[in-house]
């Protein structure tokens, strides 16, 4: 397996077997690449992610030293791993968030406690791809997809750095950018780091001359101990649909999902959505489900579970009595909410101990007109300093 440095990802990061995601390795050379301003500048570099309904990404090399001359001295700092760089956002409190280019993965997240000490609140996995590159999945990442009746379609997927702002005795924030190749959408991401709160937002600003629909979630993996330890609080009364989950590149999937007797899940997940960018979707075959129920106040995530909240309330608090942990979520600009629990019949502190959670629009789209801009954000508010 290639070598990684996986404290650069996340202190209890999870090492899996083999599995079929295989990024193949180039043999191109590149020349060094202009200021980041929009990945549209560089020369591509194709890595084939070989995964069911998945399209190849195409990421830009990394100039890390640039990186490190251009942007370092706000507490962020550069390091180069593999064809990915990963830049490290750390305040004086003790707060960590590591962030990779150019995905936009976040790959831990570290929040100081009440004791003292910090905790990891994201679940990230590294295993080893049939060529022996290593794949990461988990932690937090976006997966969105605009398009239109036209036939156009677009995802975006392969960031560069815009800016950096702020100073390790307050907040940080990390600004990534990406660009349509013919212009006319251009995508923003911002990840915040506060000393109790990580917040990704994003803006997405539709410059051509008609309006286009946007789908997809902010995708987060928060580690527990096992799921049988672990509760939804602040869920009652929200409408919910069971269905597949939701697949992009980053998720973590038990492979056997679905299966046990209790699952209502009868189709596979290509039969449900249709392909589009990663590895989705079409939204109105959801929609056309009816309701399943109503969420009790407590939900326990003890089984297997993947459900789409459409009246979920902006803030929720995930808890793990196993840890003594907890974390609020919450969300601005997504209108439902996506929960996904592996069940509780793999290993504890295991590489299927974790919950996710998407701020989404996944069963109603959001339009974006003309010369306008949307934002959506997530935040993972930590309660415990």
């Amino acid at each position: 397996m290639a070598a990684i440095n996986t404290c650069l990802l996340s202190p209890n990061v999870i090492s899996g077997s083999p599995i079929s995601r295989s990024p193949s390795k180039s043999t191109s050379t590149f020349p060094t690449p202009p200021p980041l301003c929009s990945p549209l500048h560089y020369s591509s570099l194709t890595r084939n992610v070989l995964l069911p309904g998945v399209a190849s990404i195409s990421y830009p090399p990394i100039d890390t030293e640039y990186l490190e001359s251009e942007f370092s001295g706000h507490g962020v700092t550069f390091t180069e791993v593999n064809e990915s760089c990963v830049v490290r956002m750390a305040l004086e409190n003790g707060s960590i968030a590591n962030l990779m280019l150019p995905s936009g993965l976040i790959t831990s997240y570290k929040a100081q406690m009440w004791h003292g000490g910090t905790m990891e609140l994201l679940h990230t996995t590294v295993s080893e791809g049939q060529n022996g590159s290593p794949v990461i999945e988990g932690g937090v990442s976006l997966a969105c997809n605009c398009e239109n009746d036209d036939g156009f379609s677009w995802s975006p997927n392969s960031w560069a750095l815009h800016q950096v702002k702020g100073d390790p005795q307050g907040s940080i924030q990390v600004e990534l950018i990406c660009t349509s190749s013919d212009g006319k959408i251009e995508a923003k991401y911002m990840v915040t780091l506060q000393e109790d709160l990580l917040t990704s937002e994003i803006k997405i600003f539709n410059l051509g001359m008609a309006s286009f629909r946007m789908t997809g979630s902010v995708l987060s993996h928060l580690t527990v101990s096992t799921p049988e330890a672990s509760y939804a609080v602040g869920l009652q009364g929200s409408d919910f649909f069971s269905n597949p989950p939701f697949l992009a590149d980053f998720s973590i999937i038990p492979p056997a999902f679905g299966k046990t007797k209790n699952q209502p899940y009868k189709k596979s997940f290509g039969e449900i959505f249709s392909s589009w960018g990663t590895k989705n979707q079409s939204p109105e075959k959801i929609a056309e489900k009816e309701l399943e129920g109503e969420e009790t106040d407590y939900k326990h995530l003890t089984d297997e579970m993947s459900k789409i909240y459409k009246s979920a309330p902006r803030n929720f608090t995930l808890i793990d009595r196993g840890r003594r942990n907890s974390v609020v979520v919450g969300r601005d600009g997504f209108k439902e909410v996506y929960l996904l629990s592996p069940g509780s019949r793999h290993e504890s502190y295991g590489r299927y101990s974790y919950i996710c959670v998407g701020q989404a629009a996944l069963l109603q789209p959001i339009i974006i007109e003309s010369q306008s801009e949307w934002r959506g954000k997530q935040s993972l508010h930590n309660p415990n300093m």
